[in-house]
């Protein structure tokens, strides 16, 4: 019995001694970075990650990036990507330090990594233990995990905040719980940068040729600002970077005799950030009515779903189609002046069917506006729509952006 707790004591001390070197190797790659930024929030990291990224390239900087949203990505200095690969396809917080142990490589001036934890401990853990990072980046508050951060938009915005860094800089385009923020960021000495989405003029979205917010823009302006990057080679950064996978888009697609404009929210995700994505795109007039709002359904996210259609209230779609499964609970919460636009394709169906029925429901010259979660039959929409062939503006262009499939393949 005695040469078992032995051999337990000694596997124990064995543990703990390749935890302290893997820690300290792990901190010694991190001094080999002079700058990291964690970029936090609800909607919008991995845009945000990106135009961070482009910034400080854009003022000569050596940055390598990681996104973790729709695709993750490794991102090389020279804006050059790859997937980041993942055992049985698990995301882990811990595969950060192998992100960063591999960034070291390359003795970059900033690392720019999104934040990959929910949890609020994790989140915190996320900060001080792996990034550590110098300024963070708290884009915004919206109704998304929860169970995880919740229940109310004041928990998740304090639950947001554990990833500021102590007597660091943090910087937020969220309004409406600012003062919140603040609280938070006094709480850790942590200087509290709001940004202000105006600051940037419609003549420099001009120059992006995807679309994005003033919002993110705003956000990686004011961090370029911090690392000595002036404004206009910051912007023109942006502009060059590669956009991501899940990014907002909109294609001009043709199927059989119809044109349609397809526009793919799906990463918005949540109510809010959805019908901001929908009213952009309008006043934008990259969408045109009549419009089609497609609700893909998941059954692990019924509450989601009852948002979406509820949702169509506000958006006032002259077609709502439903796909994917548990649709009734998209269904039932639609109002009762828009249920007799519903039209219901829950259940798996095929590509071909799925495409033909969603079109079938949809006019000439109008507009399907794709929301709620991409899994399931929402992935085979957008894959399939991706095979078809554009068509042309009077102006000559073919697309209003780029439509991708969610593997991240753009069909121009």
């Amino acid at each position: 019995m005695a040469y078992l707790y032995i051999v337990f004591v000694l596997c124990c001390l064995a543990l703990l001694v390749a935890g302290i070197v893997e820690q300290r190797n792990h901190y010694r790659n991190l001094d080999k970075i002079p700058d990291r930024v964690l970029v936090n929030g609800i909607r919008g990291k991995s845009s945000i990650t990106r135009l961070c990224a482009g910034a400080l390239r854009g003022g000569g900087r050596t940055v390598v990036a990681k996104t973790t949203g729709t695709a993750a990505r490794f991102i090389f200095p020279d804006a050059s990507e790859e997937p980041v690969h993942r055992k049985f396809g698990i995301a882990n917080v811990v595969e950060q330090i192998g992100i960063v142990r591999r960034a070291a490589v390359y003795h970059p001036d900033a690392l720019v990594i999104e934040c990959m934890a929910v949890m609020p401990p994790l989140q915190e853990t996320n900060q001080s233990k792996l990034i550590r990072s110098n300024i963070g980046v708290l884009c915004n508050v919206r109704e998304d995990h929860l169970t995880e951060m919740g229940p109310t938009l004041d928990d998740v915005a304090r639950s947001l905040s554990r990833s500021m860094p102590v007597g660091g800089v943090c910087i937020t385009a969220e309004r409406d719980r600012l003062a919140i923020i603040q609280e938070e960021a006094d709480r850790r000495d942590c200087r509290l940068i709001a940004v202000d989405p105006e600051s940037v003029t419609d003549r420099e979205m001009d120059g992006f040729g995807w679309i994005t917010f003033k919002e993110n823009v705003a956000i990686a302006l004011a961090v370029a600002e911090q690392l000595g990057v002036d404004r206009q080679s910051a912007l023109r950064g942006m502009q060059e970077a590669p956009p991501d996978p899940g990014v907002l888009s909109v294609a001009r697609v043709m199927h059989g005799e119809k044109r349609i404009r397809f526009a793919n929210i799906f990463a918005a995700n949540d109510p809010e950030s959805t019908f901001m994505n929908i009213r952009q795109l309008e006043d934008q007039q990259l969408i045109t009515r009549p419009l089609t709002m497609v609700i893909n359904c998941r059954p692990d996210r019924v509450e989601r779903n009852g948002q979406m259609g509820e949702m169509s209230g506000q958006v006032q779609p002259e077609q709502i189609v439903l796909i994917g499964e548990l649709t009734k609970s998209a269904r039932t919460t639609v109002p009762a002046e828009l249920q007799d636009r519903v039209v219901d394709l829950g259940g798996k169906l095929t590509p071909d069917r799925l495409l033909e029925e969603v079109t079938a429901a949809t006019p000439d010259d109008s507009s399907i506006i794709a929301v709620g979660n991409i899994h399931g039959q929402g992935e085979v929409l957008v894959h399939e729509l991706a095979a078809l062939p554009g068509w042309s503006c009077e102006d000559g262009s073919k697309s209003a952006s780029m439509l991708q499939t969610p593997t991240g393949e753009r069909i121009q």
